[in-house]
């Protein structure tokens, strides 16, 4: 089991962030957590990449515990957050020889280590720019670099689109497709049509509460994932 979430409830002060959530997502799926802003995505995702503790409950990736095991489970975790952690001094190859040097990477296999991230993600055009000349979709392809330097097991995207052009957006889908191919993929949005074009599994979350759970391509049957989603928006 790549992600093993169980009971977890978050609480600032006086607000249920997470309400008793459990989610069990195997090795190879490709998951959209869907719901609409405040919904709890971040905070899971948080709890996940060991950023955050949990107030009740208990999360395992690749069956390391994030509270006894939590360096083994960021070894485990690619991440790239909602606020793209690069820096726009650096150029681009410095950075990602930068980011392997922190994941500890033999220095005999960095460069090859670069250069293959550096094609899988397809920045090979502006790899010696600077990445703040670079466009919102090669950040965020740099973004997606830096979290998959390291070659993990499980990578945790949340909202990896937004602010895209179309073509930008349909180029960073097919990425993180590709990459689902070998990885387990958890990625957060609140756009439906994200979870349709790039997940097998959609999990729909509604103030902290796990309200459906299913392949996407049986609630995308007859429109229930639009009815639902709607719902939980509160839109007609």
């Amino acid at each position: 089991m790549s992600i093993s979430i169980k009971n977890l409830t978050k609480i600032y002060g006086e607000q249920k962030a997470l309400d008793n959530v459990s989610i069990e997502i195997d090795k190879g799926q490709i998951v959209g957590l869907l719901g609409p802003n405040g919904a709890g995505k971040s905070t899971m995702m948080k709890i996940i990449t060991c950023f955050i503790p949990p107030t009740e409950g208990n999360v395992k990736v690749c069956n390391f515990d994030i509270f006894d095991n939590p360096k083994q489970v960021k070894e485990c975790i690619g991440y790239l957050p909602e606020q793209n952690p690069i820096y726009y001094d650096m150029y681009v190859r410095e950075f990602l020889g930068f980011i392997a040097g922190i994941h500890k990477i033999d220095r005999k296999k960095r460069r090859n280590r670069i250069e293959e991230i550096i094609e899988l993600t397809g920045i090979s055009k502006e790899a010696n720019k600077k990445i703040g000349s670079l466009s919102k979709g090669y950040k965020q392809r740099v973004g997606l670099a830096q979290a998959l330097i390291h070659d993990p097991q499980v990578l945790i995207l949340d909202e990896p689109t937004t602010g895209l052009d179309p073509n930008q957006l349909i180029e960073i889908r097919e990425l993180i497709k590709q990459v689902g191919k070998t990885k387990t993929v958890l990625l957060s949005t609140h756009i439906m049509q994200e979870i349709e074009a790039v997940c097998s599994r959609v999990l729909i979350i509604d103030n902290g509460r796990l309200v459906a759970d299913d392949e996407t391509k049986h609630l995308a049957a007859g429109q229930n994932l639009e009815t639902i989603f709607r719902k939980i928006t509160n839109n007609p």
